[in-house]
């Protein structure tokens, strides 16, 4: 069994934000640390769902988004808060966001002083959340989120399920024709290394049990990719994950995904998070590999050369043994690891 990462280690995130009501003035805070789930009550009971929308520039959909949100819960019987969290917008989107805390009830606003990136706002509201069950969706209409309901349904139905992916049918964002081979490859690489089908690694629309995540937000990048770490997170500490077929629409306003930074980070957070839970599965077929070759170059330089070995034969040998004692010490490592 994997060890899970130790949860007292954690770091303060670096965020300032403001969540003050409509009345008051804004003002520098230090950044919210969430209480323990016990504690989080509010008038003598806490929300079943917290639902955590990043926005940033998104004033002309972000109050389509939010009632269409508010009507699905309410109309679903949860209690719930609706955690909207405006990522320092360069437009009038907090201001949006302060009429819609005043028209629904449940809505709460969290305002940054500087751009933080999605992953940054989605950890920060994740420990803020008071709810069992954490929602994480985008404002930009893309998502049916009419839907979150059936995601909640199906972790309450299920207690051997910690997370539910909404997984997208199609895709229509931003450079297509790019995006879904790029997508494909990252996706078929992270199933290699997790040993699992993964119908979609990096959804915006999942469900997850709060007390179950917590040891692994502090893992979160502050860009797209956290989405990714939360999946691979989960699926390499044997966490069941469920996924729900849903419908991906064509997003409102300016995508924000840059093509080849995105990308780039996406791979490198795959390897990262393997690295990081299992050393051995990403190491030890490479330094197998070269061990390998390297023992029938051997046999080769000697039928060619009886009392002569290449130096490359030589190299591809000694690389395959240091990888394969590199694995090892680092899959060590991982198991030494406490529990949260």
């Amino acid at each position: 069994m994997i060890q899970k990462p130790d949860p007292q280690r954690m770091e303060s995130d670096p965020m300032p934000v403001d969540i003050t009501s409509p009345s008051t003035h804004l003002r520098s805070a230090p950044p919210p640390q969430a209480a323990p789930v016990e504690e989080q009550v509010v008038d003598g009971q806490a929300p079943h769902v917290s639902i955590v929308l990043p926005c940033y520039n998104e004033e002309d959909h972000v109050l389509l988004e939010i009632e269409r949100i508010c009507a699905a819960m309410d109309a679903s019987g949860y209690t719930y808060e609706l955690l909207a969290v405006d990522d320092c917008s360069t437009d009038a989107t907090l201001a949006r966001l302060r009429d819609a805390e005043e028209t629904y009830p449940h809505v709460k606003v969290v305002a940054f002083h500087r751009n933080g990136g999605a992953g940054t706002v989605r950890r920060i509201g994740s420990r803020m959340a008071r709810g069992q069950v954490v929602v994480w969706t985008d404002a930009d209409m893309s998502y049916p989120n009419e839907r979150i309901p059936e995601l909640v349904k199906m972790l309450d139905d299920n207690p051997l399920i910690d997370q539910v992916v909404g997984a997208r049918t199609s895709e229509e964002g931003s450079h297509k024709l790019l995006r879904v081979p790029a997508k494909w490859v990252i996706r078929k690489i992270a199933e290699w290394l997790m040993g699992q089908t993964i119908p979609d690694l990096n959804s915006g629309l999942r469900a997850f049990r709060r007390e179950v995540a917590l040891p692994y937000l502090r893992l979160l990048p502050p860009g797209f990719s956290c989405v990714t770490t939360i999946t691979l997170a989960f699926l390499s500490n044997q966490h069941d994950v469920e996924y729900l077929p849903i419908e991906y629409g064509k997003r409102a306003g300016r995508s924000k995904f840059r093509f080849v930074h995105d990308a780039y980070r996406y791979i490198l957070q795959v390897l990262r998070m393997v690295m990081y839970f299992n050393p051995l599965k990403a190491l030890m077929p490479i330094a197998l590999w070269l061990i390998a070759i390297g023992a029938i170059k051997a046999i080769v330089d000697v039928a060619v050369h009886p009392v002569r070995l290449a130096t490359n034969t030589i190299l591809l040998f000694l690389t395959g043994l240091i990888i394969a004692s590199m694995a090892l010490l680092a899959d060590l490592i991982v198991r030494s690891r406490p529990e949260p």
